[in-house]
Parts: C-alpha cells; structure tokens; sequence
C-alpha cells in the first residue's frame, strides 16, 4: 500500500511547525529559557547595537502572535537574566551572556536543522518557502482584520 502525499493544509503545517519547536525547545530547555525568550532574544543579537525596545515587542507581537504586555513580559526576563541591558530610555542591547546564549543555542541547532531538511531539493524548498510566506501574509492579514 502506498500512501499519499499530504497537501498543504493547516494540519500539515502544524505538525511540521510542532515538531520542528520540539526539537528546538529540547535544546532551549538544557539552557534554562523558554521559545519566546530566545526569539527576542534574536532581535538583540542581530541588531547592529542597542535597538528601541518597541521595536522589539513590535517585531515579537507580530512573529509570536501574542499581545504587548506579553511580549514587555519577555524582554523584562531577558533584563532581570542578564541576556539584554537597558541601554538609555528606551532601548535594550544584547550582554556578552545573552551574545554567549545566542551563539550557544544557535550552534546547537544548526546540526539538527541540517539533519531534518538534508536532502530536500532546493526547488522543493524554495516552493515551500514561497507558499508559506504567502499562507503567513493571508493569515496575518485575516488577524488584523478580525474584531478587537
């Protein structure tokens, strides 16, 4: 019996989305910090010096689906663990232990990203990324459009 290919549909991407957030909280877990603090954590790191803390919760908001206070809740964790530091009135910079935790994290889970998309052709990858990106810009925009 041969089975078929699934299409895309809500069901596959979640599935594809949990087992991939699985593996990368296993590795997040070994350190101490939950999904949402490394994905702030992230903006800090990439940034080219302090960066606003609005624009922060903005990016976190948007990337996380959750609510501002939220997203505050997050960076304020980063601040009380040391992994980001106020930096005048109202911006955060990345601390050499949350530059060291990023780089930590990121090294960790390179390997296993390798390994789960080893083989899939570029092609296939990069249909898959056009698609996805266009599910997320029709998802975000249906949120922003329903009812506060």
């Amino acid at each position: 019996m041969t089975t078929a290919t699934p299409v895309l549909n809500p069901r596959v991407i979640a599935l594809a989305h949990y087992a991939a957030r699985a593996l990368l909280e296993n590795v997040l877990a070994r350190h101490g910090v939950t999904f949402q603090q490394p994905v702030t954590l992230r903006l800090a790191a990439v940034a080219e010096g302090p960066v606003e803390r609005a624009r922060i919760v903005e990016d976190v908001v948007g990337a996380l689906k959750i609510d501002p206070p939220q997203a505050h809740s997050v960076v304020d964790e980063l601040i009380s663990t040391g992994l980001v530091a106020p930096q005048g009135a109202s911006q955060v910079r990345i601390t050499d232990a949350g530059r060291e935790l990023f780089e930590t994290t990121s090294a960790e889970t390179a390997p296993i990203s390798a390994r789960v998309y080893a083989g899939i052709p570029t092609e296939d990858l990069e249909v898959a990324g056009r698609v996805l990106s266009l599910i997320t810009e029709r998802a975000d925009a249906e949120l922003a459009a329903l009812p506060r």
